[in-house]
């Protein structure tokens, strides 16, 4: 039954569930306690991070070599 909720919590974690919600559905009277128990079951979080920061300030990804747009995000004029 153990493994069973800890699969549910870092799904629901990974799903960006509020930790507040998240907290209720075990029956945690604090909050803080779930994220303590779950939060490192959440290896994506960085990434999902990153992404909603760049999403926010409308960043576009970095250009790579082969992508025929150069820094300031135009289309190359040789391409």
């Amino acid at each position: 039954m153990h493994a069973l909720r800890h699969f549910y919590a870092s799904t629901l974690l990974d799903a960006a569930e509020s930790i507040k919600a998240l907290a209720n559905y075990p029956g945690h009277a604090d909050p803080g306690f779930t994220l303590r128990t779950y939060t490192h079951l959440t290896p994506s979080s960085e990434e999902r991070t990153r992404k909603a920061i760049d999403q926010a300030f409308g960043n576009r990804p970095a250009p790579r070599p082969d992508d025929g747009l150069d820094p300031s995000g135009t289309e190359d004029a040789a391409a």
